[in-house]
């Protein structure tokens, strides 16, 4: 049978397809509101803290009469696959329960949708799914190809005269979306490098020979998480003794010749470096060496950077030396989560249904530090924030290109804040049950 072109391939899995309801109120009869929340893009410890803060204040209005979760994002909503959280919202011990569960509730995706000038077949698809479900209002919580999402469903909405709310809530362990503070989820993954850069200095240190210990970071493009490291040092230790962010160039001259002078006072020296530092011609520190690796689609995986600087230190120390890939371990470690963090990121869900109520749309909700750390939430256009990256500022990385300022320091200090209680069972955390998400 010939598809028609409005037809979009979807695999059915529909866990609840009940309509919403008109009811009676006070000034008659009218339309409650439906919404619509999903996720995207990597996991993160406070991701679904603010899935938790939309849901709770959603139900708390009582504007809602059906709150809907995407499963797996945008992709997921293409093959008809989401849930009703409309029950689960009435539960407080769910609502709790979400805030301190890792990742992902309702599941990701990394997909891409095409402008709607070469392509209007997933948006027809999309939108008569809206229709379908009479949403009212859309929320998806993630970072920069989750706030493009949001731009280019806005657009078309608005360009075929349709009648809904788009409001996309920022996440990200690397704190590159420009416009906000900070996002939610980097200061639980700054407290988690920070913590395990104490543990690597204890452990280092054991031993009287001479060695240097190598920390990989997540940061392709910007070096915030890098920076945090930088929380580890007290008034016992000075470490990390380098930090090596991806906004200055790396000279590997320089790398050995700041080693060398360590080694003048020191025994065991600690460097920080991001995975996506670059030399003096522009490319990426393990680019073309044999620790690199690509993904499915052939995107270069930038994970060998501290291989390629544990190498170059052997060959010229002939010292103890490792390196040590933290990974995917920064994203959901909720046991090392910050309490201001989850705070933080209920609070911006419970502020995009307020944003959503006053009929806002193509607006991305912020963060703004006041004073001396206080945050007001508040809204920027999307679409103003949409494939854009907010790096380290130049002038809080010192002048040799190899350690952080005391404004970035302070700056990052508040974030990591406050711990979290989690409930144990058999001495391992519990979480949230994730069943949904199995896949055949």
């Amino acid at each position: 049978m010939e598809k028609n072109d409005n037809d979009f391939p979807a695999k059915r899995f529909v866990i609840s397809t009940r309509y919403a309801k008109i009811r009676s109120r006070e000034r008659g009869f009218i339309m409650k509101r439906n919404c619509m929340i999903g996720q995207s893009g990597g996991p993160t410890v406070a991701i679904n803290a603010s899935l938790a803060g939309i849901i709770y204040e959603a139900n708390k209005n009582q504007e809602f009469d059906k709150i809907y979760g995407a499963i797996n994002g945008i992709k997921g909503l293409l093959e008809e696959t989401y849930m009703d959280l409309t029950d689960k919202a009435n539960d407080p011990k769910f609502i709790e329960c979400l805030k301190y569960t890792p990742a992902m509730y309702l599941g990701s995706c990394r997909y891409k949708l095409p402008n709607s000038n070469d392509s209007t077949k997933p948006y027809v698809y999309l939108f008569n799914l809206f229709k379908k479900l009479e949403i009212t209002d859309f929320f998806y919580i993630g970072g920069n190809d989750s706030m493009d999402t949001v731009t280019k469903l806005s657009k078309y909405a608005k360009e075929n005269n349709i009648e809904m709310h788009f409001i996309g809530v920022p996440k990200t362990i690397d704190n590159d979306l420009i416009g906000t503070d900070h996002t939610p989820g980097f200061g639980s993954a700054a407290k988690y490098v920070a913590t395990c850069m104490v543990e690597i200095i204890y452990d280092s240190m054991i031993y009287k020979v001479n060695s240097v210990t190598i920390v990989e970071v997540m940061g392709r493009h910007a070096g915030w998480l890098t920076a945090a490291t930088a929380l580890a040092r007290n008034e016992q230790q000075e470490v990390p003794h380098l930090i090596y962010l991806p906004e200055v160039t790396f000279n590997k001259n320089s790398f050995i010749a700041s080693i060398r002078e360590l080694f003048k006072t020191k025994k065991n020296i600690i460097v920080a470096v991001s995975e996506g530092v670059k030399d003096e011609t522009g490319n990426f520190l393990d680019a073309g060496s044999s620790y690199q690796q690509t993904d499915a689609f052939g995107n270069v995986l930038h994970s060998g950077t501290g291989k390629v600087l544990e190498s170059l230190v052997t060959e010229e120390f002939n010292c103890k030396v490792r390196s040590i890939e933290l990974n995917v371990l920064q994203r959901s470690a909720m046991h090392l989560a910050s309490q201001t963090d989850i705070d933080e990121s209920f609070m911006i869900g419970r502020k995009a249904i307020e944003v959503a109520l006053n009929n806002e749309t193509e607006k991305m909700m912020v963060m703004k530090r006041i004073a001396q750390y206080h945050i007001e939430y508040t809204t920027t256009d999307v679409s103003a924030i949409a494939n854009k990256e907010k790096h380290v500022p130049i002038e809080w990385i010192n002048k040799e290109g190899n350690n952080i300022t005391k404004e970035l320091y302070d700056y990052l200090f508040p974030l990591i804040q406050g711990e979290v209680s989690i409930p144990y069972e058999n001495g391992i955390p519990v979480y949230l049950d994730i069943s949904h998400l199995h896949y055949k």
